[in-house]
């Protein structure tokens, strides 16, 4: 009895890393499943001054008219408003 126990552990444990082996290997091949929300990406601005990309969402602003800059560092914007 306590040996078709372990057995029956043994086979579950080799069918589990099969299924984790198969999974491991789909994703890696690009295939991925969706368990929650989608990340969305986050439209990138270029700081006018050195070039770098950033989110707005962080960056230091600096409004203008009706445009707003946006930079990657305070230094950045100093720059731009020593201009």
């Amino acid at each position: 009895m306590v040996l078709r126990i372990l057995q029956l552990l043994l086979i579950l444990a080799v069918v589990r890393a099969v299924w984790r082996l198969g999974r491991g290997v789909l994703e890696g091949a690009g295939y991925r499943r969706v368990d929650g929300p989608v990340k969305v990406g986050v439209k990138l601005v270029r700081d006018p001054v050195c070039g770098t990309y950033v989110s707005p969402a962080r960056a230091p602003a600096l409004r203008i008219g009706g445009e707003t800059l946006y930079f990657c560092s305070d230094k950045c914007r100093g720059e731009w408003e020593r201009r």
